[in-house]
């Protein structure tokens, strides 16, 4: 998969520089920054846009390996994708007056996207000051999005894909957790976004929740719910309570686990155990967790 990707990437740049991002200056072409006004150190053109703008350099830039970025829509909510995360700063080093307008950056992005089959999601109605777009290509969806300022051009690209779990939850540790507080926090169960979905990838932390059911017959069992702070009160209740929901008919369903002893409830977001105010404080707030009765 990795090696079909990255030969696919190949295949967008290629698209695009033919393409040339379809915009030329007097004396230059999209390229390389010179050697006067050198990319930052570490930084490089992404493979889905080998070319850029003319007379701009890389000034800034970042990867994480899994991240999100909340794509612009004309109207809220925005749109939240999941995956590689890559940042990009490009900065205008030109003569003055010469800077490239709004709208002729979003059309160049807009005609590179679309060159390679990609599709345009949403753009800025107003003032044509940012465009995002999406390329589906061996499977894999890749997410752009474009924003122009004064002297600035930002790139985001979101290449889409499920977190990797490395930490999964463990029947000794949950049953240790629940006879010394009471509770125990499982972060292995995972939820298409906005949804109580569960994915096939929770299989393994319903397992060892069913493992400590079996190996304590008396005990019995809240699922609770719980999610961070972004949306609708009410709708985050609705959501943590559908989720318990659904890890309880999983153990009913398909461990065997008996009905009557567990209870699904939800709590939204009003028992954090982190701020909020971080995407990492999120991740730990939207987890399920298990009361004893």
């Amino acid at each position: 998969m990795k090696k079909a990707l990255i030969g696919s990437l190949v295949l967008v740049g290629v698209g695009i520089l033919a393409l040339g991002l379809g915009y030329a200056f007097a004396g230059g072409a999209a390229g390389a920054a010179t050697p006067q006004q050198a990319d930052q150190a570490g930084c490089k053109d992404h493979p889905l846009f080998p070319t850029r703008m003319p007379d701009y350099r890389i000034s800034d830039c970042k990867v994480e390996e899994f991240g999100f970025y909340e794509f612009e829509t004309p109207k809220p909510p925005k749109t939240r994708i999941e995956g590689k995360f890559t940042f990009i700063a490009y900065t205008y080093t030109g003569p003055k007056n010469g800077e490239p307008s709004g709208l002729a950056v979003v059309r160049n992005y807009e005609n590179a996207i679309q060159k390679v089959g990609g599709t345009i999601v949403a753009s800025d109605p107003q003032h044509q000051r940012w465009v995002n777009g999406k390329i589906v290509k061996d499977g894999q969806e890749i997410w752009a999005q474009i924003d122009k300022g004064n002297g600035k051009i930002w790139l985001r690209i979101v290449e889409k894909k499920a977190m990797e779990q490395y930490i999964v939850a463990d029947a000794a540790a949950m049953g240790t957790d629940i006879r010394a507080t009471g509770h125990a926090a499982v972060y292995g169960i995972l939820f298409d976004t906005g949804k109580s979905t569960i994915k096939p990838e929770s299989a393994q932390a319903i397992g060892e929740i069913a493992k400590l059911l079996k190996a304590d017959a008396t005990l019995k069992i809240h699922v609770v719910g719980h999610t961070d702070n972004v949306g609708d009160v009410a709708a985050n209740i609705k959501l943590s309570q559908d989720r318990g929901e659904a890890v309880l008919q999983a153990l009913v369903r398909d461990q065997g686990i008996a009905a009557a002893r567990l209870r699904s409830y939800g709590c939204g977001q009003f028992a954090p155990v982190a701020s909020n105010d971080s995407e990492e404080g999120r991740a730990k707030n939207r987890r399920v967790e298990l009361v004893k009765q």
